[in-house]
């Protein structure tokens, strides 16, 4: 089969392929090995390539019976480089951690392995996956495949603009205040935070932190089921991981089961400005679940206290995780990092009790208006893609934002709650550029989330448009 064929299939048909013995992972990694060399330079996705590895890997998994291989049977998988992989450069995206080469996997990694995922590319990422647009002083920046002068966001940027120009099936993608789930907007590809200890990660130094996710990411809602069933699991190394559910997320999507009532917002019950063509878009496509047969109401949790939750424990976080960094390595981090750790470590108890007691009274509230409605449908993010020179979203509709991640509150609401959810290509603005639709579950709602993500995917079709080859600036 022509490389080029190989490359336009969904992860999905590649692992059925495997299965029956048509391809080998060989092959597949000589495809997309010509793919990089191809679009990579226009778009630098995936500046860390270990090859060698993966044919190593390749042959051990070859030497099993195909029963043995795992439910990805030998599929190559990019990996987010804030993840570590054993005997591979893994720098976060910092220049304190440039030529950082691990012993060992993280949990992740090595789950993924053992399910049949074969590792053979490091997807870029902000430093330490701090800002939704994807650059660094490790490797630059990359670029969105749909208009090169424009950002892919962040932070899983390197996956995103990987999977849309067929350099890869399947990346790995972490999620705090959005970062699966922004790239996947700007890139027209499908990004899924699942719940908290849904993906088991570490060893951390944060092994209960709760607001940072791994999860999957693919070109369909089909091939996002896939890799989160090889990616899920329990293992005592993180303690909030959850054990496997009886059913699996594969099998979820395959049944279809159409929600009763959703919700729309176009901002969340005002607690964000969005850029009214995005707006437009995404309502347009919330009122095609009409056609599921669902009752579609505008309506809106209450996320009144959005931004004095997840500013504090964020900067709670980033202070107990990087202040020795801070006070070693200050002249290599970025401003923004800088600005994150300083502001945590002027928090005092008072204001961290006020959080937690605040998110915890959030929680419920939020809990509780899924008693109403299976699923929450808005925009993924408040704007389309942004200059590449931008930093960060500064302003939208006359609001000037208070921080380099405000601009995300629209997917940092649903990671306070805990709660599961997906952006997916809902259409494209009149520049041609991609806009993503957010469907949020109720807690520990993957199954519902998916299989209604995949419904609307049946509806509007967008997977036909990937890959694409890298386009410059339009104009």
């Amino acid at each position: 089969m022509p490389a080029s064929e190989l490359i336009a299939k969904t992860a999905t048909e590649i692992v059925a392929l495997l299965k029956a013995g048509e391809v080998t992972t060989l092959d597949l990694l000589d495809a997309l090995e010509g793919r990089i060399a191809e679009v990579e330079p226009a778009v630098n996705a995936l500046p860390t390539l270990c090859f060698e590895r993966a044919r190593e890997a390749a042959r051990a998994l070859a030497a099993k019976p195909v029963a043995e291989r795992g439910v990805l049977a030998g599929m190559p998988v990019a990996i987010k480089d804030l993840v570590n992989v054993a005997g591979v450069r893994s720098t976060q995206g910092s220049p304190i951690f440039a030529d950082f080469v691990p012993e060992t996997s993280d949990v992740v990694v090595t789950t993924l392995e053992a399910a049949g995922g074969v590792i053979y590319a490091k997807a870029n990422t902000p430093e330490f996956g701090a800002g939704a647009n994807t650059f660094n002083e490790v490797f630059g920046r990359t670029l969105n495949p749909w208009d090169t002068s424009k950002s892919c966001a962040g932070s899983s940027g390197g996956s995103a603009v990987a999977l849309a120009t067929g350099t890869a099936w399947m990346a790995s993608g972490s999620d705090l205040g959005g970062s699966l789930r922004n790239p996947a907007s700007f890139c027209g590809i499908v990004g899924f935070r699942p719940t908290p200890g849904r993906v088991a990660h570490g060893p951390a130094a944060l092994p209960y932190n709760s607001m940072s996710v791994e999860g999957p990411m693919a070109r369909t809602v089909a091939d996002c089921a896939l890799m989160l069933d090889a990616m899920c699991g329990q293992t005592p190394v993180d303690p909030i991981s959850l054990e496997r559910p009886a059913v699996s997320f594969v099998d979820a999507v395959a049944a279809r089961r159409a929600p009763k009532r959703v919700a729309f917002s176009r901002d969340l019950g005002g607690i964000t400005p969005v850029d009214p063509e995005v707006a437009d878009i995404v309502e347009r496509a919330a009122r095609r679940f009409e056609a599921m047969g669902c009752t579609v109401e505008e309506a809106s949790p209450d996320f009144a206290d959005v931004q004095m939750i997840f500013q504090t424990m964020r900067a709670m976080g980033m202070a107990a995780g990087k202040k020795d960094l801070l006070a070693t390595h200050r002249d290599q981090l970025k401003p923004e990092v800088i600005w994150n750790i300083e502001k945590g470590l002027e928090l005092t108890m008072a204001d961290i009790a006020a959080a937690e007691l605040a998110r915890g009274r959030y929680y419920h509230r939020v809990r509780a208006f899924y008693d109403r409605y299976d699923l929450v449908l808005c925009p993924a993010t408040v704007v389309p893609p942004y200059p590449i020179e931008d930093r960060y979203v500064a302003e939208c509709q006359g609001h000037t934002f208070s921080n380099y991640i405000e601009w995300c509150t629209v997917a940092y609401a649903f990671t306070c709650a805990g709660l599961p959810a997906i952006s997916v290509p809902a259409g494209f603005t009149a520049g041609g550029l991609p806009v993503g639709l957010q469907i949020a579950g109720p807690p520990r709602g993957e199954a519902a989330v998916l299989a209604a993500a995949a419904m609307f995917e049946d509806i509007a079709p967008w997977a036909h448009t990937l890959p694409v080859d890298p386009r410059g600036p339009k104009g």
